[in-house]
């Protein structure tokens, strides 16, 4: 089939030669009117970014420099908060640390006063446990001495009566042994 040729449009339409016309925003022809379609674009854009985008922006920039500075308070208030509560609790461990001290200087005095108290009575029982002692042996000493008397009689009675064959008088005897033990 044979291909139709159409008839040329002005914009597009191509010179002699091969050449096509100028560049439809360049053409003399159509400069008026692009001019005016510019103009109003330019106002419709102008009047939406006035009205409807930049509102919006503003807004959201708002509220994010709203929540950036909430957010700061809120830090702010926590790092006062906390030290606050440190300051607490160093302060609560002062006092903890000074009552155990308290407590354990007053257990210390308690438990010095209950040993002084327990070496006093034990010192007490054993004086009185050694003044019988004492008193015993006192006791267990003159028996032995009135015993020692006798038996030193009897003996020296004996010794002499082997040494010189005779018994010598019991008076005499009883005289010197009193002699001796005095020394």
């Amino acid at each position: 089939m044979a291909e139709k040729k159409t008839a040329p449009t002005g914009a597009h339409s191509e010179e002699p030669g091969g050449h096509k016309g100028a560049f439809p925003p360049f053409a003399k022809e159509t400069f008026a009117s692009q001019l005016v379609w510019l103009a109003i674009t330019f106002v419709i854009l102008y009047l939406l970014i006035s009205r409807l985008a930049i509102p919006r922006i503003g807004g959201i920039l708002a509220a994010r420099t709203q929540r950036i500075e909430g957010d700061f308070a809120a830090a702010r208030r926590m790092k006062d908060e906390s030290e606050a509560a440190l300051a607490a609790y160093e302060k609560s461990l002062a006092e903890a640390r000074n009552r155990a001290q308290a407590i354990g200087a007053e257990i210390r005095d308690k438990l010095h006063a209950q040993g002084e108290e327990r070496r006093k009575a034990l010192e007490a029982r054993l004086n009185t446990q050694l003044a019988e002692a004492e008193k015993q042996i006192a006791a267990t000493k003159a028996s032995a001495m009135t015993n020692v008397r006798g038996i030193a009689v009897d003996a020296a009675a004996a010794i002499v009566e082997r040494l010189i064959g005779t018994a010598p008088p019991a008076p005499a005897v009883a005289a010197a042994v009193d002699a001796a033990l005095k020394r």
